[in-house]
């Protein structure tokens, strides 16, 4: 699938901002966010089905896209954009499989030899981190720091590379001049949810203060 990866990628959280992955993406592309992932760690799979599928309808009325964090089967079923896999979920073989070549499909990654790994990997990008320490996941790994993104870049040619793990107003620029193709965030856009729009004008004024 053709898809243009922007330099902001936010990520829902429903216990940090206290709102539906629906109004979080209605917030988000309202702050103009393009690529959205939806990242569901506590709800049942019914539950999230049902958020995701009115999420994905917003997105896609607006031409955005939407994938799914690990869950293959909810974005089979809902017919999302794709999915975000981990080192310890569905291997990407075997759902590059089930979703067909049109979908998009990221995968983490969290030292280099897991990054060497993945480069043959049917991918359409690869996430890197934590960069910075986290405290979106219960058990982050090791954080890895800016100079380990552009030892990635050049290890890594063809594939666009996601840095992810405490990127904030203040060190994001920092992440896309160490080799960074994007920058996933959730606590810095989505933990304030009356401010989710205007924290995703804020970092996409800095990706045009960034190209100067």
């Amino acid at each position: 699938m053709s898809f243009h990866l922007p330099k902001i990628y936010p990520i829902t959280d429903t216990t940090l901002s206290a709102l539906s992955h629906a109004e979080q993406v209605k917030r988000l592309i309202a702050g103009g966010a393009t690529f959205i992932q939806l990242r569901e760690k506590s709800s049942s799979v019914r539950a999230f089905c049902t958020d995701a599928a009115e999420a994905i309808s917003i997105a896609r009325s607006v031409g955005a896209n939407v994938i799914i964090n690990d869950r293959v089967d909810v974005a089979l079923a809902l017919g999302a954009d794709g999915v975000h896999l981990g080192q310890a979920d569905m291997p990407v073989t075997a759902a590059r499989r089930l979703l067909g070549d049109d979908a998009i499909i990221g995968f983490s990654t969290h030292n280099i030899e897991q990054v060497k790994a993945a480069l043959n990997l049917p991918i359409n990008y690869l996430a890197f981190g934590p960069i910075f320490p986290t405290q979106s996941k219960r058990s982050p790994d090791p954080v890895a720091g800016l100079d380990a993104l552009g030892i990635i870049k050049s290890l890594n040619g063809r594939l666009p590379v996601v840095a992810i793990g405490g990127i904030d107003r203040s060190n994001v620029v920092g992440v896309w001049s160490a080799g960074a193709d994007s920058a996933a965030i959730i606590s810095a856009i989505v933990a304030e949810p009356a401010q989710i729009a205007r924290n995703v004008r804020d970092f996409l004024a800095l990706t045009r203060v960034q190209q100067y």
